[in-house]
């Protein structure tokens, strides 16, 4: 008798949460049809929900993690959704990217959790993936010069760079500094649940 094989779809709480919210967001800048690439996307979960949220998109989702990478193969599978694409590996800091051009590119919870290589790396791929006209879209928690960065913010800073001290929220406007250099003008900064913004570009 053989075990049952294990399941290698993972689930990130978080992701219930704030997956209606950014799809809200998400409606008013993404195209009505075309490639939407997604840079880390982590367990999946969002590229499962988007792809179901925007069915005349196709939604290509990536990661640099193996186990990342198995459990957005695993939803995908379970899912059976035909604009849902295989996962592709693909590390947002290391040129070039496995996808020559995209409509749209999406960003969820990554640069908090990287090093700043990824940022510039995330900015530059974007660029060169993107047509004019080309959306950028970013979620996270951010720093923000013009306010004192929130108490559960804080905390979550703290505990970032004693994991890691590449990582940590970023100031705004230094991400949208190493946007500008590589084509991507900021168009808006939208307010989210939890202490989270979205960051809003396009390609010029």
């Amino acid at each position: 008798m053989t075990d049952k094989p294990e399941d290698a779809r993972r689930h990130a709480p978080a992701t219930e949460r704030n997956r209606e919210p950014i799809a809200a967001v998400l409606r008013e800048v993404l195209p009505a049809s075309g490639l939407v690439l997604e840079i880390a996307s982590g367990t999946g979960e969002h590229a499962l929900h988007f792809a179901r949220a925007f069915p005349g998109l196709e939604w290509q989702p990536s990661d640099p993690s193996p186990d990342a990478l198995a459990s957005i193969a695993a939803w995908r599978e379970d899912a059976a959704l035909g604009n849902l694409l295989g996962p592709l590996e693909l590390d947002a800091a290391a040129p070039p990217w496995p996808v020559p051009r995209a409509d749209a590119v999406v960003c969820i919870n990554m640069i908090h959790i990287s090093p700043w290589e990824a940022t510039l790396g995330l900015m530059r791929g974007a660029g060169a993936v993107l047509p004019q006209g080309g959306p950028l879209a970013l979620y996270g928690p951010y720093r923000r010069g013009d306010r004192l960065l929130e108490p559960s913010n804080a905390a979550f800073d703290e505990d970032l760079r004693r994991r890691d001290p590449r990582w940590g929220l970023r100031e705004v406007d230094a991400v949208v500094e190493s946007a500008r250099t590589q084509g991507l003008a900021f168009d808006r900064l939208v307010d989210m649940p939890a202490n989270n913004c979205m960051l809003l570009f396009t390609k010029r």
